[in-house]
């Protein structure tokens, strides 16, 4: 069976988007309904998302969503990776200002069937949520890579990126009454990661060629692919790479905005955060694909 699925990510900062995206659009199970883009050059960012659909050949749905963060300033503006766009061929005009609306018109047409995926930060989410508070309750699931909870020292703060940037949104998101609520945060990601030697030489197969020429990018800041979307994506259709952790979780908007706090064992647990991986089913099962 396939699974019905919308994207919401901020492809073109960190290379893990773009790793994702080429992951979803291989996954035989996965019927990608469309692709939102969040913060900063969101256009940019439907381009890079429209190169790699071009090249595996789909005609999906991508809208820029949100550019400026709810009520604090974008930390993340540029879009580095759409440098290597002329590349490859991509569409350059994406409708404006419709998002959301489409994001809500998919999940109303399929209620109960459609899983939100989001591997950014959770501006678009969240307005989503507030524009029609009946659409959680219509997801299937809500899967995030957000959050840091656990294996983390308790003492330190539990921030993570995706969270970090627009904590009012992030609050927002994790307030809605889903029904299946997800998270593979920072503290589990850290273990599936790949150096650079090994990315260009394992990256062969003609759906990560864009992604690789993005990475080079990427490589020459960071000398590594740590695969934290990735994960959360393939979680939804392999349930045995990742083991969850009920409870609740709570974000700080005062000492620490965006920070985590995870209650595991809560009195009424609204969310499911991945407590361990086994990376080498991960990498197995990612790969798979594109074989």
């Amino acid at each position: 069976m396939t699974e019905k699925l919308l994207l919401d990510t901020d492809i073109g900062s960190d290379i893990d988007d773009a790793v994702c995206l080429a992951y979803l659009l291989s996954q035989p199970q996965c019927d990608l309904l469309g692709i939102t883009t969040v913060t900063g050059d969101v256009v940019q960012r439907a381009r890079l998302a429209s190169a790699l659909c071009k090249l595996a050949g789909k005609d999906i749905p991508i809208l820029p969503g949100a550019s400026q963060c709810m009520l604090v300033p974008q930390r993340q503006p540029e879009v580095p990776q759409a440098a290597a766009l002329s590349h490859w061929p991509h569409e350059t005009e994406f409708p404006r200002g419709q998002a959301v609306e489409f994001m809500r018109h998919t999940i109303l047409s399929n209620p109960g069937e459609v899983t939100l995926l989001g591997i950014g930060p959770l501006t678009n989410i969240a307005l989503l949520f507030l524009v029609d508070p009946e659409i959680p309750y219509l997801l299937k699931q809500l899967v995030l890579m957000c959050g840091r909870f656990t294996g983390i020292n308790p003492n330190a703060p539990q921030v993570e990126w995706n969270a970090l940037v627009d904590p009012h949104a992030t609050a927002i998101v994790y307030k809605a009454p889903v029904k299946e609520h997800r998270s593979v945060g920072l503290d589990v990601t850290l273990h599936v990661r790949m150096p650079v030697d090994e990315v260009r030489q394992r990256f062969e197969p003609r759906m990560l060629e864009p992604v690789l020429d993005f990475a080079e990018i990427w490589f020459r800041d960071v000398k590594e692919v740590i695969f934290h979307d990735p994960l959360a994506g393939s979680t939804i259709f392999d349930d045995q790479i990742c083991q969850f952790q009920s409870g609740g979780v709570e974000i700080d908007l005062e000492n620490v905005p965006g920070q985590t706090i995870w209650k595991p064992g809560a009195a009424a647990p609204k969310h499911k955060v991945a407590s361990k991986v086994d990376a080498q089913a991960f990498f197995t099962h990612f790969f798979s694909v594109f074989e």
